[in-house]
């Protein structure tokens, strides 16, 4: 076939950023095959089997991260793995057992499916949650990739999510460097933007919240990155295309306090109650360099604005906002 290009891996492919990057790899050709715990769930599937293209170039195949050699079969055959999946879960119990182990094991199960596989590439997608959540900030510095979150603050702080993302992302280089598999992480700062699963993400309901005036996580947090799910599905595929890509990835288009956010919000959508945030509250001030991604090509983001538009005309055809 003319179009095809090559087969390709995206792992917890249901979820909303591999939604998107299925849905891009399929426009431009490639043959995709996605992990979902259970293919014949249509509920968890159809939006996937609706994307153009998918009845010719889409496979869908059953892998669970809990279980050990589950991707063996995923992954064979493909030139790429875009590892996405990752357990996200609100630890009730014991957050290591909960989150934080199985997120570390199942990064590195996969990592190892891919070795066996001979698999050329895999770009895992990470977060800003791995190099941000640190207590030495340098306001005059900017966070960069070679900036990690700190294991000691996210413990202390009770950040498991972070910690997990952390956790994972260095145990996957670990494994790079002991078996010379090519990776490439992506670290996305707050992703807004359409949706494309029947189900709202834990990420989608914070943002749904901003707009039914809860504040939520955004008031912990008070200053952070934003971008659009756009731009983080063209990361991945400029990590993944280009060669030359090693390392880390930071995608993000804009860093605002969470007060001038919502703020931003108010004056756009006075029609709906926004969430209130006070200045001063959470992590304290710094800036993102996003210039090691410019070379490889992503030099513009979309602005805050349209990302937010984008996401309320979500909510309205799920009929969450009116």
């Amino acid at each position: 076939m003319a179009e095809y290009k090559e087969l390709v891996c995206v792992t917890g492919a249901g979820g909303f950023v591999a939604s998107h990057l299925v849905k891009r790899l399929l426009e431009k050709g490639y043959w995709v095959r996605g992990t979902v715990r259970d293919p014949a769930n249509s509920a968890k599937t159809k939006h996937l089997r609706d994307l153009p293209g998918a009845e010719q170039r889409l496979e869908l195949v059953a892998a669970d991260l809990t279980v050990e050699g589950s991707f063996d079969a995923a992954v064979e055959g493909c030139s790429g793995v875009f590892h996405t999946a990752s357990p996200v879960v609100y630890p009730k119990v014991d957050p290591y057992v909960e989150m934080v182990n199985p997120a570390i094991k199942g990064t590195v199960d996969v990592l190892k499916s891919c070795v066996k596989a001979g698999v050329k590439k895999v770009v895992l997608t990470s977060s800003s949650s791995a190099f941000r959540m640190r207590p030495d900030y340098k306001p005059d510095v900017p966070l960069e990739e070679s900036s990690w979150s700190s294991a000691e603050f996210c413990k202390e702080v009770k950040l498991w999510y972070a910690l997990a993302k952390t956790m994972a992302e260095q145990a996957a280089w670990e494994f790079a460097k002991e078996t010379g598999l090519k990776l490439v992480s992506v670290l996305p700062t707050y992703i807004i933007g359409e949706i494309i699963p029947a189900e709202l993400s834990t990420t989608s309901q914070d943002v749904l919240g901003l707009f039914q005036g809860k504040a939520g996580n955004f008031a912990k947090f008070g200053r952070m990155g934003y971008v659009h799910i756009d731009d983080v599905s063209t990361a991945h595929i400029l990590a993944y295309e280009h060669p030359e890509a090693e390392g880390r990835y930071i995608v993000s288009g804009i860093t605002l306090e969470n007060y001038e956010m919502v703020e931003i919000l108010a004056k756009r959508y006075p029609q709906y109650d926004i969430a209130k945030i006070e200045p001063g509250a959470g992590m304290p001030y710094y800036n993102i360099d996003v210039s090691k991604l410019a070379k490889l090509g992503l030099q513009k983001y979309k602005p805050i604005e349209e990302a937010f538009d984008d996401v309320i005309e979500s909510f309205k055809k799920k009929g969450l906002l009116t």
